[in-house]
């Protein structure tokens, strides 16, 4: 059976159009609870110039949003970018040559299997409890990854929070720019130097270079061993099938396939590798992200997009500044919303008790690894069909 939908020439001429209204402007900015912390890691942990990370995600987001027109995100690869930062922090092996290898080979792999088709066939093994699974387990995992980052001041977080649902619908006053700007204010008021910094910013326009001039050996296995490979299994479960079903489930005039999905993680990878990014993919967290603040168009991923690419372009010298700006309690509230909005909007956990159980066995490993969630779920549907697990 052909999994790849189709599109009649009146759906196609129907397909939706780029919106960038002011809710596009908020839902722009509802992917920053992932987005700020891991950036914050490379550029001051691993030490990567803002001006190739920021671009690479930039031009990304900007294609993507053109491309797809729908809240299509674009995100960091959070397993590579956990393990890298951790790395970094305890030892030298990771350096900024591992990661953009880690990008490039990211890259070729998924290009390979979604030109191949290969990709579509191995999706076909993945069950719908399994998918259920991972996108329940994501929003259970954001959540409480937003109170670890709320912990840090619960007086801004409780605030932030009261005041975001308060206004979340509302057309008028968008509750994600009420947000940041609660945030601004009340990270200028603890950090005052920062304002300053921020102020005597200068303009400089500067265009990234070719990163991948000076890669050893070491670089080379680093990234491809301990950076790249690992994350495949998340790649497949979290950032082509759970996308896949989750926009053609929300955007049914707007299909996508794991296919395209995968070529599009290809090219974006390499071309970051290319220019000093880090590995990028488009994570069903994401699309929540943007949807839970008011996009639902390709225009807030467009509108993010080219907002990174500007501070790229022009203010990569200080963009790590502006980013330290925002209290972490802040960020937690904004992932903490993300993590309801995709956990609420999560298809009915089954009816029939096996698959219940592996649904929810899956969304419970997926807090805490989500490609471990994926594999043991898939296996844990293979013996359920023929009988061998009683549940």
């Amino acid at each position: 059976m052909n999994s790849e939908p189709k599109l009649s020439e009146t759906a196609i001429a129907q397909r939706r159009v780029n919106r960038y209204d002011r809710m596009e402007w908020a839902g722009a900015f509802g992917d920053l609870g992932t987005l700020i912390p891991f950036v914050v890691a490379y550029i001051g942990v691993i030490h990567l110039d803002p001006l190739g990370v920021l671009f690479a995600f930039g031009m990304s987001m900007l294609v993507s949003g053109l491309y797809y027109r729908t809240p299509f995100p674009v995100q960091p690869m959070k397993a590579i970018g956990a393990v890298a930062s951790i790395q970094a922090m305890q030892a030298a092996a990771i350096t900024p040559g591992a990661v953009f290898v880690a990008a490039t080979v990211s890259g070729l792999v998924w290009l390979v299997l979604g030109l191949t088709g290969l990709v579509a066939r191995i999706a076909k093994f993945v069950p719908g409890t399994v998918v259920i699974g991972i996108v329940l387990g994501l929003g259970l995992g954001f959540m409480l990854q937003s109170i670890k980052m709320m912990e840090s001041d619960w007086l801004v977080a409780i605030v932030g929070v009261s005041g975001t649902v308060l206004l979340m619908g509302n057309r008028k006053i968008p509750a994600m720019f009420v947000l940041l700007a609660f945030g601004a204010v009340v990270g200028g008021f603890e950090h005052p130097e920062l304002l300053t910094r921020i102020a005597n910013a200068s303009i400089s326009f500067k265009l990234p270079s070719l990163a991948a001039m000076d890669i050893t050996w070491n670089q080379f296995f680093v990234g491809t061993v301990l950076l790249a490979l690992p994350q495949i299994p998340l790649t497949l479960g979290n950032a082509i099938v759970a996308i896949k079903d989750e926009n053609n489930r929300l955007f049914p005039d707007s299909p996508v396939t794991e296919r395209g999905v995968a070529v599009s993680t290809g090219i974006m990878n390499i071309l970051s590798g290319a220019v000093g990014g880090v590995p990028m993919c488009h994570g069903a967290g994401g699309m929540a992200g943007h949807m839970a603040f008011g996009a639902k168009t390709g225009g807030s991923v467009v509108i993010l997009g080219f907002i990174l690419l500007a501070l790229a372009l022009f203010f990569s010298n200080s963009v790590d500044v502006l980013f330290q700006l925002f209290p972490s309690a802040v960020l937690g509230v904004i992932l903490f919303l993300t993590g309801i909005q995709l956990a609420a909007s999560s298809n009915p956990i089954p009816s029939g008790r096996g698959e219940r159980v592996i649904t929810l066995v899956c969304a419970a490993l997926c807090i805490w690894n989500v490609a471990a969630g994926f594999v043991v779920g898939v296996v844990l549907h293979q013996l359920n069909r023929r009988g061998w697990l009683k549940l």
